[in-house]
């Protein structure tokens, strides 16, 4: 990795022209390696997102971590986009920018003349990207999106992953987004490949749906022939007791997943230390032991809750038995695999010093270190000046409330 390489996107200037999370986290992973992200925002409040962290449903602090999460390395233009100064400084900016990134429903695109036909005139070289709820046409193109209801919700992955005769879970803030901006990522680095084929820009995109179906998608295909899941049934109730969540004696949740116990079986008597049940005719073979999964539930789960999981660890790591745990938070930020795996981030932001990194590892580069992510409107000045308005300017975009 050479130290005076300069990172792979560095030259290329953003425009993250969106809100919330998931269009937001993209710019963000751009930046991450090299971009100048403009973050376009209403003026006085910016972003909604700047005020996530107060919302009951994330981890609660006094510390705002999420916009240190999507905010950092942009720069901040808060710019009143319905006002005809707005739209001067934006077409001056677009014309100058190499991709430009919106989320807004197509309606408001449409009113704000933010489609690409609306754009491409001025940047025929503009790499466009638009994210949506549902998709860019159809009945419910119009529809707002979020992860939970287009990513988690249509996509069949609530339904499909409750236990059965129980109602769908809920999934956590803000999991479809992230996985959608890379995505994101992915379509805006194709997009500029062709341009660097053809000179020629163009419109890319994906919709929160797409993605819940596409992560959804062995079940998805299977559906498109008429097949259909099994019912998922709750640890109490395994169709299969050596592909089952057990309890540990320190309370933790160990998932063996001995999918071909045919071979293991007999390992597996051992490391548990119950060797009778070889000689058991109930689970003398694959099909006794599906036919018997409640007995064999109800010898196996005092076993597990006999020792911890570190020690259930010990016994079966080198066996070649399938298992994991079902990892807590608080432990993953102390994970040594998690640094050795570069899951996390340090930041020069004394309030906030540790952050989420993006998933993208490359053999010659590493994202660059954050600072503080910006204040609505911190970079006003700055920006325009880049493009060319004078201070006079500047002064009468903001007395015409078109700057914040």
């Amino acid at each position: 990795m050479s130290s005076d390489e300069p990172l792979p996107l560095a030259g290329l200037k953003v425009l993250d022209v969106s809100s919330f999370i998931a269009a937001p986290a993209a710019a963000v992973a751009l930046a991450d390696f090299g971009a100048d992200v403009i973050k376009i925002e209403p003026p006085v409040d910016g972003d909604p997102h700047r005020n996530s962290f107060r919302n009951a449903s994330y981890p609660q602090s006094e510390h705002n971590f999420p916009w240190q999460l999507d905010g950092r390395h942009k720069r901040s233009l808060a710019l009143d986009l319905k006002t005809d100064g707005a739209r001067t400084v934006l077409e001056r900016l677009i014309k100058t920018a190499d991709v430009m990134i919106v989320n807004f429903p197509p309606p408001a695109r449409e009113r704000l003349r933010l489609r690409w036909e609306d754009i491409e005139p001025l940047n025929p070289r503009l790499v466009y990207c638009s994210l949506t709820g549902y998709g860019e046409t159809g009945p419910d193109r119009d529809r707002p999106g979020f992860d939970i209801t287009a990513y988690f919700g249509r996509s069949g992955i609530l339904d499909a992953a409750r236990y059965e005769d129980g109602p769908p879970g809920l999934s956590l803030p803000a999991q479809g987004d992230r996985a959608t901006a890379m995505t994101l990522v992915a379509a805006i680095l194709l997009g500029l490949r062709r341009r660097d084929q053809t000179g020629k820009g163009g419109w890319v995109g994906t919709s929160l749906y797409a993605n819940g179906v596409w992560a959804n998608g062995t079940s998805a295909a299977g559906a498109l022939l008429g097949a259909k899941l099994p019912p998922r049934r709750g640890p109490d109730r395994p169709g299969n007791a050596l592909t089952n969540l057990y309890r540990t004696k320190d309370d933790r949740w160990l998932q063996l997943l001995m999918v071909r116990d045919d071979r293991l079986w007999e390992k597996f008597c051992a490391v548990i230390d119950r060797p009778e049940l070889l000689q058991d005719e109930r689970f003398a073979g694959r099909p006794e032991r599906r036919a018997h999964a409640m007995d064999l539930l109800a010898i196996l789960k005092p076993v597990f809750a006999s020792r911890t999981f570190a020690e259930w660890e010990q016994a079966l790591a080198g066996t070649g038995i399938p298992f994991g745990v079902i990892g807590r938070l608080a432990d993953v930020v102390d994970d040594e695999q998690a640094a050795h795996a570069g899951i996390f981030a340090d930041t020069d932001n004394p309030e906030i010093p540790r952050t989420v990194n993006n998933p993208i590892r490359l053999g010659f580069a590493r994202p660059r270190k954050a600072g503080p992510p910006p204040a609505v409107g911190q970079h006003n000045d700055e920006v325009l000046a880049e493009a060319g308005f004078s201070a006079d300017e500047i002064d009468a975009l903001k007395k015409s409330g078109a700057l914040g």
